[in-house]
């Protein structure tokens, strides 16, 4: 076999990258590229003109980030309605920070971030809190097996013994509680609850998951009442059963350990207050882990769906 050029940066086609910083650098090499690729996205058909009352061709402004319509000059800004909108931030440095965001299996610090691309600290911290808001579930709703569990981030909790937690005075507000349910081999929703109690396991059940779903749980009290909607089966963690054929909380389980070891490894302490973020941030990945294209383009598409509705049946159509 011939040696590889070592000049050449394309991507090797044994290596596990589905889209490198070359091919990157390549497609969005500055604002124009991301200007019209955000324009393209948001309006594939076509940008309507609220003037004309119909889809015209447009004309990219050189002095601001916006087109014109060529019939009657009306001003339209791709960026409005988005996470971009008014940031002072270019819009290149917004999809580098997307694609290092994307391109990690654990995520990436405010702080990387701001040694990456030259924002400072503050700027780089509002980019990752936007960018996640983006990244949340929605309506999703799961069916056939599935996976329910809590986890603790308090560390009073999480370092006792899974049979102390089951009982004790009762759970106390505030805690630092994660819940979630996961189909097996598909997707999971995980949020963030005030405390781990039947009250809040019957919502997350109702709000995400089908009557006719098959629920696995363990032994917790917080499950009682499982059974009265779904058919409900448990793992005796108790009696140090992990795995009763196909009764177990394996997957749950293995998605709270990548997510605990990301956070603890890259952002080390997370607030309450952005917690759910960071939840998203992962569930996000994992949820997208087969796609076929790659894990950037599945965020810059949340872009889209998250927007603003725009005026006019295909674009919108903001004065200038």
């Amino acid at each position: 076999m011939a040696p590889r050029d070592r000049r050449s940066t394309e991507r090797s086609a044994s290596s596990d990258s589905t889209y490198s910083r070359v091919e990157f650098a390549r497609d969005f090499p500055d604002d124009d590229t991301c200007l019209e690729w955000l324009k393209d996205e948001r309006y594939p058909d076509g940008i309507y003109c609220k003037n004309c009352e119909k889809v015209t061709s447009h004309y990219r402004v050189k002095s601001r980030p916006s087109y014109s319509c060529q019939s009657c000059g009306n001003h339209v800004h791709p960026t409005a309605g988005t996470v971009f909108h008014k940031s002072s931030t270019s819009l290149h440095l917004w999809f580098q920070g997307i694609y290092l965001m994307s391109s990690t299996r654990c995520g990436i610090s405010a702080k990387q971030l701001e040694r990456e691309i030259g924002v400072n600290y503050k700027t780089a911290l509002r980019m990752f809190h936007k960018i996640r808001d983006l990244l949340g579930v929605g309506d999703m709703v799961l069916s056939g097996d599935v996976e329910m569990d809590e986890t603790y981030l308090n560390r009073s909790k999480r370092n006792r013994p899974w049979e102390d937690r089951r009982g004790g005075s009762g759970p106390t507000l505030n805690e630092r509680v994660i819940m979630g349910a996961v189909e097996r081999g598909g997707r999971i929703v995980a949020r963030h609850v005030p405390a781990a109690t039947r009250v809040e396991a019957d919502a997350h059940l109702k709000t995400f998951v089908l009557p006719a779903s098959n629920i696995f749980t363990d032994e917790s009290n917080i499950y009682s009442r499982v059974h009265n909607t779904y058919y409900h089966r448990r793992v005796k963690h108790s009696a140090r059963v992990y795995v009763d054929g196909d009764v177990h909380t394996q997957t749950i389980e293995g998605f709270w350990s990548l997510f605990k070891r990301g956070l603890n490894g890259v952002y080390h302490s997370v607030s309450t207050k952005y917690l759910q973020g960071y939840i998203d941030e992962y569930v996000f990945r994992y949820n997208h882990r087969f796609d076929s294209r790659p894990m950037f383009f599945a965020f810059l598409a949340q872009i889209s769906r998250w927007s603003a509705p725009v005026a006019g049946p295909v674009g919108d159509g903001l004065p200038s």
